[in-house]
C-alpha cells in the first residue's frame, strides 16, 4: 500500500499500551503535548509532517491522532482520508489556531472525534483521547473478529461455500438440493461441516456471519 506523495504504508506492529500520535509544525506544541500524554499514562509519539508519520510503523494496540490541520506537506484534512482507508482503527483530533466553521465540518464528516482551536484546555483535549482511545480499542476488537471470521469462512470446501451462500440467503435444504443439482442429504451434511467449521450456534448465528463477511447467493 502507498500513502500520497510516494510514502509507502508500513507493515502494522504490535506495541504495547495506547498511543496517542501527534502531527503538528509546531516545536513547542509537540513537545507540550508529549508531556501531558505521557503524563496521563499514554504512550506518546510526535511528528512533525504527515509524511514521517506516515513512514511510522502502524500498532495493533489501541491508538489515536492528535493532528494539525496545516502542515508544510500534506495537509491535515488530506492526511484524515488517507487515514480513514489505510488505518480506519485510528480515531483523529484535529487541533488548530487558524480554524473556520467549514473546515470543522468537513473534518467532523468525515469522523473526527474532535476539532480543538488552540488555545484549548488540557482536560478537554485528555477528554477527547480517552474517548479516541476506546472508539479504537472496539475497532480493533471488531476488525480481529472479522479477521477470524474470514479464517474459518477460507477453511470451507468450495461446495460448502455454495451451500453457506444459498442458507444464509434464505433458502431450505430442499430448494438447495435443487439449485445445486445434488441430493438434500447431501446438503445437509455440507450444512452441518459449515455450521462446524464456522462454529455458528445457530442458524441466525450463522446468518449474522455471512452478513459481515458479505456472503452472498451465487444464484
Amino acid at each position: 500500500m502507498t500513502a500520497p506523495c510516494g510514502v509507502p504504508m508500513p507493515v502494522a506492529q504490535t506495541n504495547g499500551g495506547p498511543t496517542v500520535f501527534v502531527v503538528d509544525d509546531d516545536i513547542s506544541v509537540r513537545e507540550s503535548l508529549e508531556l501531558l500524554i505521557g503524563a496521563a499514562g499514554w504512550r506518546p509519539q510526535i511528528f512533525k509532517s504527515a509524511n514521517e508519520f506516515l513512514s511510522f510503523p502502524q500498532t495493533a494496540a489501541p491508538s489515536c491522532l492528535v493532528l494539525d490541520v496545516n502542515l508544510p506537506d500534506l495537509s491535515g484534512l488530506d492526511l484524515q482520508q488517507v487515514i480513514a482507508v489505510e488505518r480506519s482503527e485510528m480515531p483523529i483530533i484535529f487541533i488548530t489556531g487558524f480554524g473556520d466553521v467549514p473546515m470543522s465540518v468537513r473534518a467532523m464528516k468525515a469522523g473526527a472525534v474532535e476539532f480543538l482551536i488552540k488555545p484549548f484546555n488540557d482536560e478537554v483535549l485528555i477528554d477527547a483521547i480517552q474517548d479516541a482511545l476506546d472508539r479504537s480499542k472496539v475497532a480493533l476488537g471488531q476488525q480481529a473478529e472479522i479477521r477470524k471470521l474470514r479464517a474459518q469462512y477460507d477453511s470451507l470446501s468450495p461446495r460448502e461455500r455454495e451451500v453457506m451462500a444459498f442458507v444464509v440467503s434464505g433458502l431450505l435444504n430442499k430448494q438447495v438440493a435443487f439449485e445445486l443439482g445434488i441430493s438434500e442429504i447431501t446438503v445437509k451434511a455440507h450444512r452441518g461441516q459449515v455450521m462446524r467449521k464456522m462454529k455458528a450456534r445457530s442458524l441466525p448465528d450463522l446468518v449474522n456471519m455471512g452478513a459481515t463477511l458479505s456472503v452472498a447467493s451465487c444464484s
